[in-house]
């Protein structure tokens, strides 16, 4: 294609010097990755036992050596998009098309998903009726479309948001890591190796995958760089730091859910933080105070996958991979086309999701397939990673070129987990929502006149030529 690209989009007015700084971003990165699901990722964990626990490890160190080529290509491209800015300039606009479109059939998709577990919490928090669907419906768009409000105010409204919703989050969170972490040491109520018994490598392997998921969102800061201030030495850090801290915090609680619920409870509970809180202080009434916190962190989840959500299509759209209405701002400087569009689709997800399926099914279905559009664009990074590493990365030390391959290495390997551990079925679909995305890349090829790799110029082929050339 050629290398035309759209006008830059006016600087937004007050968000320049009023983006979000490296606390904001950490806490953006924190804030996505961790929404509802760590408030049940050790009940999905407990069927495996302590091999389950060896899964979420690997998981983890897959995690973070994604976040850590994250972090390498923020610095060399410094480019809002994340991993489609990454994939574009590694291999070129098919490529770039490729991963935003995935990326963003994922983001939505998922917040909608974010949406409904959110809603389970909200119920069990004020008593309401989890078999009522309108109720769950309404409640579901209450939590899409507040964080849209608190967006289109701009990244300064955005960051304070996520900052707060943070903060509060990781008060339950931190009480477990430390003083919950202790109780299970004098409770011991420690699970068997592989309780559920068969293949020890299918257990390590099936938890693997499960966990794998609830690190989805590292990428959040290099996707908002447009919003964030000194981007090149900021979204690195924050990157990484923001990973590495979830995951610190994810391997300490979950461990200490391990010690605190006997695992029969815990292989069969929907909400095992309610669980560990009553077995600490008796009685029921931390159960409220856990659904309390679990809708904060939702709230915070959803803050940031909104932004997410709203950034792809928006940078995309600046280099014309996408329609050029989606490069549209508001007077503060936010994609408020791709926000809101993005609102609505995951609009409409809930609806049919909530309305003919409800409860957890609708859950699981509409995020089946995320592990492979999310998948994607994270290998394709990696991949760039590696042809950095490969030709201008043989300039960097000898002490460094090694440490860097062994981490893209891994990182490769865990990527490619994301994508075959998601399953067939998983992988059809997505395929299929491939497609009809290259239908609306070659759509806009016909709008712009790109044929290849330059512009087609009509005017010099005629019928005759093509017929003679047949």
């Amino acid at each position: 294609m050629s290398e035309e690209t759209a006008p830059p989009p006016p600087t937004p007015e007050p968000e320049s010097a009023g983006g979000l700084g490296l606390p904001a971003a950490v806490s953006l990165v924190m804030g996505t990755v961790i929404g509802t699901g760590i408030f049940t990722l050790p009940a999905a964990l407990a069927a495996y036992g302590m091999a389950g626990l060896t899964g979420f490890l690997l998981a983890t160190v897959g995690a973070v050596a994604v976040a850590m080529v994250f972090g390498l290509l923020a610095r060399l491209f410094p480019a809002p998009g994340g991993p489609y800015a990454y994939a574009r300039k590694g291999f070129g606009d098919l490529a770039g098309f490729w991963n935003a479109f995935s990326y963003w059939c994922s983001a939505w998709p998922g917040n909608a998903g974010v949406a409904i577990s959110w809603v389970f919490y909200v119920q069990a928090l004020f008593g309401l009726d989890p078999d009522n669907r309108l109720q769950s419906i309404l409640i579901a768009l209450v939590g899409l479309w507040l964080p849209v409000l608190v967006n289109l105010r701009g990244a300064r409204s955005l960051g304070q948001f996520q900052l707060i919703t943070t903060v509060v989050k990781f008060l339950p969170l931190a009480f477990l890591a430390t003083v919950g972490l202790f109780v299970a040491f004098r409770l011991g109520n420690w699970p068997e190796w592989n309780p559920a018994g068969g293949n020890t490598l299918f257990a390590i392997s099936s938890a693997l995958t499960v966990a794998t998921f609830a690190y989805v969102g590292i990428e959040a800061a290099a996707i908002g760089a447009g919003r964030v201030k000194n981007p090149q030495r900021n979204v690195p850090r924050a990157t990484v730091y923001g990973t590495m801290a979830t995951a610190l915090i994810y391997i300490l609680v979950t461990v200490a859910v391990f010690g605190i619920v006997p695992n029969e409870t815990l292989r069969s509970s929907g909400a095992p933080f309610t669980d560990a809180f009553n077995a600490i202080f008796g009685g029921t009434w931390s159960g409220k105070l856990v659904a309390l916190f679990a809708v904060i962190s939702g709230l915070g989840a959803l803050n940031g996958w909104t932004m997410v959500c709203g950034e792809v299509p928006y940078a995309a759209a600046r280099d014309r991979l996408f329609p050029k209405v989606f490069a549209s701002t508001n007077r503060h400087g936010m994609p408020a086309f791709s926000i809101i569009s993005s609102a609505v689709l995951a609009s409409i997800a809930v609806v049919l999701a909530l309305g003919l399926r409800g409860g957890i099914d609708a859950f699981t279905e509409i995020v089946m397939f995320s592990g492979v559009t999310v998948g994607l664009p994270y290998f394709f990074s990696v991949l760039v990673q590696i042809y950095y590493l490969f030709t201008e990365g043989r300039r960097l030390e000898l002490a460094t070129f090694p440490r860097e391959v062994i981490v893209a290495a891994i990182a490769l390997v865990f990527t490619f987990w994301m994508i075959a551990g998601s399953g067939q079925f998983a992988v059809y679909i997505s395929m299929l929502i491939f497609l009809a995305g290259f239908v609306m890349m070659a759509s806009l090829h016909i709008q712009t006149g790109r044929f290849g790799m330059h512009k087609l110029d009509t005017s010099e082929v005629t019928v005759d030529d093509t017929l003679r050339h047949r």
